[in-house]
This record gives structure tokens, sequence and C-alpha cells, in this order.
């Protein structure tokens, strides 16, 4: 369909909780995620949610939508493709593990983020199937990224120490690393 402009931190939007979908398998629902994939694809993505291109709405994609290890993320684990409508997380451990995250509303930063390690999640595609998994490693810390935009988080706000935050150019001036 079409690339996006993706909103960035302090768009009202971005702070909303987003509303359920009501009705799947529709044509305004698969349009909806084909512009969510143009636009994860144009910004070499791990994921995004509807609220990051002003749909309020509790969508997100996640994963792999191409065959080769997404730039930003070479040595990460590859996440399945998944299309992930009004989903409940549920962590399964109480352990927790800080990572550098960052985003595609929150250009040109970085930050380290305490995640769940493990964690089981359910929810339904854009058909009305169930989608029902239980993951850990950089897969879990996908998915909580993404579902805390549902909820009018940002990864900024789940930061606990503020001198990890601040631009990639800094923390990484060898690499290109881009926003999530």
């Amino acid at each position: 369909m079409a690339v996006k402009n993706v909103l960035r931190m302090g768009e009202p939007c971005l702070l909303l909780k987003a509303a359920p979908v009501e009705q799947f398998d529709t044509p305004e629902l698969h349009a909806l995620i084909e512009d969510l994939e143009d636009t994860m694809l144009a910004q070499n993505g791990a994921g995004i949610a509807a609220p990051q291109i002003d749909v309020s709405l509790r969508v997100v994609i996640f994963g792999q939508l191409q065959s080769e290890q997404n730039p930003r993320y070479p040595d990460a684990d590859i996440v399945p493709y998944t299309v992930l409508i009004n989903p409940v997380l549920t962590p399964i451990s109480t352990e927790m593990e800080d990572g550098w995250e960052g985003c595609l509303s929150v250009p040109g930063l970085r930050g380290i983020v305490p995640r769940y390690t493990k964690l089981h999640y359910r929810g339904f595609d854009q058909y009305g199937n169930e989608v029902d998994r239980l993951v850990e490693g950089f897969h879990a810390r996908v998915v909580q990224h993404e579902c805390d935009h549902l909820d009018g988080v940002l990864y900024p706000m789940r930061i606990n120490d503020l001198s990890q935050f601040g631009y990639s150019d800094v923390f990484f001036p060898n690499q290109d690393i881009q926003d999530d």
C-alpha cells in the first residue's frame, strides 16, 4: 500500500491506550497491515505498531519480512514474521535482562531497557486465527517493545539509568546503527 510517516515521541497518538480490533479479515485491516509492512521494511525495523503510523488500534507486526538477516541486528536470532492483534503478554519468569533499544518514534537515540527474558504471548492474526507462543531472548524483547506502544509507553519511559540513554552515534561511534 504505502510507506507511512512514523510519529515521533511527543505526538499524542503515541501516548494513548489503543483500541482493540473488533473485526478481522476486513479490507481496512489488511490495508493497515500492508502499510505497517511497507513502513517497517522501508525503515529496516524489527517491528512496528499501528499507533506509530497514527492508527490507534491494538495491532503490531514484527520479525523478518525478508529472507536475509536484519542489518540493524546482525547478531540477533531471527524472529519469525508475525502479525499480532489484541495481544496479551504474560511473563513466564521473573528474570529480566537489560538490553539496548531504539525506536523509529525516538530517532537517533538508544537506551538500556530492562525486559522479561521469557514470555508467553497470545492474540490473533489479521484473519482472526489465534497466535499463541512461548518465546525468549530477542524475540521476547521485540514483542514487549512493540506491545508497549499499544499502551502509550515508549522505551525511554522504562529506562532505569538515564546515563545509559543518549545518541546512537555517541554510544556506537564506529557503527551504522539506525533506529528500531
